[in-house]
C-alpha cells in the first residue's frame, strides 16, 4: 500500500471552535476515498485541510511521504485541486474557465487548446468552448468546474458533494467521470459525500466523520455490511436513525428519532434504540393517500440520483429519508428537486439493530 497523503493528529480550530479533532487518516494512492456524514461533521474543512488552503492548528501532514511545512506549501498546493459544492465561475467561456490553471502555468497555447478538448470531452461537453459557462445550467456548470480541476493532472482531486441537487443525468455523469479518471488516470480522489447510494458505489475506502472525528475507516462492505453504532449515529446509512421509544398502549412503539420526527414500529422495544427502514419499502406520493400503513410523513424532495435501472430519491421529513424507486415510477410521477411530497411505510417494515 502506498499513501498519498497522511494526517496525524490534525486539530482544525476557528476561534474558540474546534471543527476537526484529532484527526488521524490515511489516503492511498490510485484510490478514492469518501468523507461520509451529515451535514456540519467537518467534511468541507478536511478537503480545505488536504488541499493545503487552510493549516491546521495543531497535527501533522505528509504528501507523498514529505512533511508539509511553511516552506513547502505552495509547491503541495500545485499537486491538488479542489471542487466546491457551490461551483465558482468566471463569467467568460467555457473554453477560458477550463484553460485558466494552465495558463497560470504558462503553457504553451498549442498543448492548452488540446488539453482543453480532451478534458471536455471527458466530462462530456464537447463542443462547449465558446459558450458562456455562467448561462449553462447548473449540472453543466459543474461539469466545467470539475474539467477546470482535471485538466490540471494533479496527484489528488478533491471534491465536495459533488453530486448535491443535481438531476440524476448530470449526477450520472459526474460519477462516471470520476470512476474514469480514478481508473484510467489513477488519480486518487476524496470526495466529501452524505449521499449513501454514492458511497456505496464510487469509493473504495469510506472515512466516516462526525462532529470533527473520524469514527470509523473500511471499505463499502465493511462499513454497510453491518448496522454499526457509527452508522446508527447520525444516519450515514440509509434510514437508519437513534433515537428514544415508548411503548403505546396499542402495542406499538413510537420512536422519538429528533426534530420533530416520530417513527411508529411493531417492536416491543423502549429506551434508546437504532431502527432502520429499507428505502424499497418506502412508498412516495406527491398526495396523501389512503393507506393502513402507520407512518405517512410530508417533506420535500432534496436530492435525486440516478442508479442503474432505480431513481434514488432522499427526502427531507425533519429528517433525511432515501427512497429508492423505479425510473418509470420517476417519470410517470414527474418529480423534481424540492417537490412536497408524501412518504409513507408499514410499523412492521421498521427494523432494529
Amino acid at each position: 500500500m502506498t499513501l498519498l497523503a497522511e494526517l496525524t493528529n490534525v486539530t482544525q480550530c476557528f476561534g474558540s471552535k474546534t471543527v476537526l479533532e484529532n484527526v488521524t487518516l490515511q489516503i492511498e494512492e490510485g484510490k478514492i476515498l469518501a468523507l461520509l456524514g451529515p451535514n456540519g461533521s467537518g467534511k468541507t474543512t478536511l478537503l480545505k485541510v488536504l488541499a493545503f488552503l487552510l493549516k491546521p492548528s495543531s497535527g501533522e501532514i505528509k504528501f507523498q511521504g514529505e512533511m508539509v511545512t511553511d516552506k513547502n506549501i505552495e509547491r503541495m498546493r500545485l499537486q491538488s485541486s479542489l471542487v466546491f459544492q457551490r461551483t465558482l465561475l468566471f463569467s467568460s467561456s467555457v473554453f477560458n474557465n477550463v484553460a485558466y490553471g494552465l495558463k497560470m502555468r504558462k503553457i504553451p497555447r498549442t498543448v492548452i487548446d488540446e488539453e482543453v478538448r480532451k478534458t471536455l470531452k471527458l466530462v462530456k461537453l464537447e463542443g462547449f468552448e465558446k459558450r458562456q459557462a455562467k448561462k449553462l445550467s447548473g449540472g453543466e456548470q459543474q461539469r466545467v468546474a470539475l474539467a477546470r480541476a482535471l485538466i490540471l493532472r494533479t496527484k489528488l482531486l478533491l471534491l465536495d458533494e459533488p453530486t448535491a441537487n443535481l438531476d440524476p443525468k448530470n449526477a450520472s455523469i459526474l460519477e462516471e467521470v470520476m470512476s474514469t479518471v480514478n481508473r484510467e488516470l489513477k488519480t486518487t480522489i476524496v470526495m466529501a459525500t452524505h449521499n449513501m447510494f454514492q458511497a456505496k458505489t464510487l469509493p473504495h475506502q469510506i472515512a466516516l466523520i462526525d462532529n470533527g472525528r473520524i469514527a470509523e475507516v473500511g471499505t463499502p462492505t465493511q462499513i454497510f455490511g453491518k448496522l454499526s453504532k457509527n452508522l446508527a449515529r447520525f444516519g450515514a446509512i440509509e434510514n437508519t436513525f437513534a433515537g428514544t421509544a415508548r411503548i403505546t398502549e396499542a402495542g406499538t412503539t413510537i420512536v422519538d428519532v429528533g426534530n420533530g420526527v416520530h417513527i411508529e414500529s411493531a417492536l416491543d422495544k423502549q429506551g434508546q434504540i437504532a431502527i432502520f427502514i429499507s428505502p424499497q419499502d418506502v412508498i412516495i406520493s406527491k398526495k396523501q393517500v389512503e393507506s393502513s400503513a402507520r407512518n405517512v410523513l410530508k417533506g420535500r424532495i432534496s436530492q435525486i440520483s440516478d442508479s442503474n435501472a432505480f431513481v434514488n430519491l432522499t427526502v427531507d421529513v425533519g429528517r433525511l429519508f432515501a427512497v429508492q424507486i423505479t425510473k418509470p415510477s420517476f417519470h410517470e410521477m414527474a418529480l423534481s428537486l424540492d417537490d412536497e411530497v408524501f412518504i409513507v411505510f408499514k410499523a412492521s417494515n421498521v427494523q432494529t439493530m
